[in-house]
């Protein structure tokens, strides 16, 4: 009866690790995700094809937020986690390349 009980609580420790473990990698997705997103946007490319790297990055279901203030672009990710109250999200920002005009995702002819 005793190696039944220990036997439970050892599956649920090992799940609460297993669950952080993943927390953490959902995370490192997260910011690895928001970095090239804010980089594609400063080289001028539109915002799909970063949104386009997000989804190929991050976990399954994240999202992506841009704001543009002067000649920063600033990328948001953020995504669910199998842990409650724990929301794994991330940001970077990038100044925009010379020649990429502010909010049109395209090089300046």
């Amino acid at each position: 009866m005793e190696a039944a009980i220990g036997l439970c609580a050892l599956v649920a420790v090992f799940a609460f690790v297993l669950a952080g473990v993943m927390a953490a990698v959902d995370q490192l997705r997260c910011t690895d995700a928001a970095a090239q997103a804010a980089r594609a946007l400063a080289r001028g490319e539109p915002e799909v094809g970063a949104k386009r790297l997000v989804d190929a990055l991050a976990p399954a279901g994240s999202t992506m937020t841009v704001n543009l203030s002067g000649d920063t672009v600033l990328v948001r990710v953020s995504a669910r986690s199998v842990l409650p109250g724990v929301t794994p999200q991330a940001e970077a920002q990038a100044r925009l390349e010379p020649g990429v005009e502010r909010g049109s995702g395209s090089a300046a002819a």
